[in-house]
């Protein structure tokens, strides 16, 4: 017979949706806002994703700032198995996130080569810089407390 055992639980704190994508929206607008300072071009990723997805600006827009709201929700999801305080997990997520999937992936998609070095040095170094902005507004609007409080607490009673 096997009977339960109640004292084994795994605590996983809850993901706070609304905060991530809150924190997703807010992160992509600074992501925009340095492209701006270091390119002088706004929102030249919406224009390049209308352009590629035949949907023009706006749906570039949309497509856009859904990405960065999706990216924050699997930060979310991912950020309480990091280490370190809430700006050096943020960072890391990010930068992991620029690396593979920009560097290794979207680059080389739209024919820039790895790291978009075919562009020119400083496209990947301006790619980083923008994803670590969008990082650090994440590590401010989602942070992950040490000690979440019961309420924000799901328990998981494994039985053996």
């Amino acid at each position: 017979m096997i009977s339960a055992r109640h004292d084994v639980v795994n605590e996983v704190p809850r993901v706070r949706w609304g905060r991530a994508v809150l924190a997703g929206l807010v992160g992509t607008v600074v992501f925009d806002v340095i492209g701006f300072l270091m390119t002088g071009q706004w929102w030249d990723i919406p224009a390049l994703l209308g352009g590629k997805l035949g949907v023009g600006i706006g749906g570039g827009v949309v497509a856009h700032y859904a990405n960065g709201a999706i990216l924050a929700v699997i930060y979310a999801g991912v950020a309480p198995l990091l280490w370190g305080p809430n700006w050096v997990r943020a960072l890391t997520y990010v930068t992991v996130e620029t690396v593979l999937g920009v560097w290794l992936f979207m680059f080389p998609l739209l024919g820039l080569g790895i790291g978009g070095l075919q562009a020119g040095l400083l496209l990947p170094v301006v790619a980083l810089v923008r994803h670590w902005g969008y990082g650090l507004v994440l590590a401010g609007l989602y942070r992950i407390r040490e000690a979440e409080s019961a309420e924000d607490r799901v328990t998981l009673r494994q039985a053996a």
